[in-house]
């Protein structure tokens, strides 16, 4: 083999060699490649991930349903609100008029997204249009709802954000603040426009020579000026129950059935010119309650009398029982009355609220405060109130309290 031969050989073997190293070398970094573009879309992924479930945790901390929306009005996020508020059913991917069916809810989202200007809305809504669906036990409900695009996005695809918050509490309150207002005045200037309608014939008309008609008169005046005292004296109740100085309870135990014994002494004349029956249902071992026994004979006195005054014909029969459930006692009063309407169950511990809606000033009715003392009270012992009624058969009111007393932190009043 001559030099040339050998040096042909030679370069052969190096570019084999370098071949070799260099598709190796190439091997290798293809290699790398994938790993470092697995690595990287895993870390995408992850960083994605993480995103949106901090987003998700920001949005869920927010008390508000929040809903996100496209141009098409379709949702394509939600908080847990949201899902709470909506009864669990599924929102991603629906459109918003399904979701918000009362077109009263959906109207301000779907002109913001349509124009792009925000828009802002108060709803009242009885309570079988509520959102809340068949969870709604409150009546009527309000929601306030605020609709605006989100920053940036007024591209082809733009968002808008809606927040719809419950406000039925604020709204009620209000409510029971301008009816209390209405009401009290209402129930105060009667019974004075009465008072001075007689005093002004006594004066004027020179009345007083007449004794026998004087009287009749000065009886009536009586009559309404002992209602104006109890309306008064109710509001000081309620105003105390409220005020934070239920805090000063005198909590002891005593008998129920003592309060109850008490309590039909006082209605004793009431009831036989009814010719009521009102009996007692109660364990042969004495049922204790650990409690403050003027506002508990405030609440049986409320519920017996507002049987009788409610149920004036013959025939009523009234039962105030109680029994022992585990750790708590259950005190009922019950009566074969006329009843309650379903519609005004939800609204009869409002102050004032009356099923029948006239006023008579010819008869002397409640204040019109009595069952909302009765809640009051009830819920300063750390119990609730219930009531059940199916007219002419059976209205039944029932009050569940802890067996041992109220807890140190219920010693205050109810919000």
């Amino acid at each position: 083999m001559n030099i040339t031969e050998l040096l042909l050989a030679a370069a052969a073997l190096v570019l084999a060699v370098t071949a070799a190293v260099t598709g190796g070398r190439l091997r290798q970094a293809r290699r790398k490649a994938r790993t470092d573009e697995h690595e990287w879309k895993s870390r995408v992924a992850r960083d994605v991930a993480e995103a949106r479930d901090e987003r998700a945790r920001l949005l869920d901390a927010l008390g508000d349903a929040f809903l996100l929306a496209d141009a098409s009005g379709v949702v394509r996020v939600h908080n847990a609100a949201a899902a709470t508020l909506f009864g669990g059913r599924s929102l991603d991917d629906r459109p918003l008029r399904e979701i918000l069916l009362d077109p009263r809810l959906s109207r301000v989202a779907l002109d913001c997204i349509a124009s792009g200007n925000a828009g802002q809305a108060l709803v009242v809504l009885s309570q079988q249009t509520s959102p809340r669906g068949d969870y709604e036990t409150r009546g009527h409900n309000a929601w306030f709802i605020d609709a605006a695009r989100l920053p940036g996005s007024s591209g082809a695809e733009p968002l808008t954000r809606i927040l719809i918050r419950d406000v039925t509490a604020e709204h009620q309150i209000e409510q029971i603040r301008k009816d209390f207002v209405a009401n009290a005045s209402h129930e105060l200037r009667t019974p004075m426009a009465i008072i001075n309608g007689y005093l002004e014939n006594l004066l004027d008309d020179d009345m007083l020579d007449d004794p026998a008609c004087a009287r009749r008169f000065l009886e009536v005046m009586r009559k309404h000026a002992q209602r104006i005292s109890r309306i008064v004296e109710d509001m000081l109740v309620i105003s105390k129950l409220e005020s934070g100085e239920a805090g000063a309870l005198k909590v002891e135990p005593f008998p129920l059935h003592a309060c109850a014994n008490d309590v039909l002494e006082r209605l004793e004349p009431m009831i036989h010119s009814q010719g009521a029956d009102v009996g007692l249902r109660m364990p042969e071992t004495p049922v204790v309650i650990h409690g403050d026994r003027f506002y508990w004979t405030q609440v049986l006195f409320n519920l017996v009398e507002n049987a009788l005054k409610q149920n004036p014909h013959a025939g009523l029969r009234i039962e105030i029982g109680c029994e022992t459930e585990d750790d708590r006692i259950r005190v009922w009063v019950s009566d074969n009355g006329i009843g309650i309407p379903s519609a005004d169950l939800p609204h009869i511990f409002r102050r004032f609220y009356r099923v029948e809606k006239h006023h008579s000033q010819s008869e002397i009715k409640g204040t019109g405060l009595g069952l909302s003392i009765v809640r009051r009270a009830v819920e300063a012992h750390g119990g609730t109130i219930g009531v059940t009624s199916t007219p002419g058969e059976l209205t039944r009111f029932l009050i569940s309290v802890p067996q041992h007393g109220p807890a140190e932190g219920n010693l205050r009043a109810a919000s």
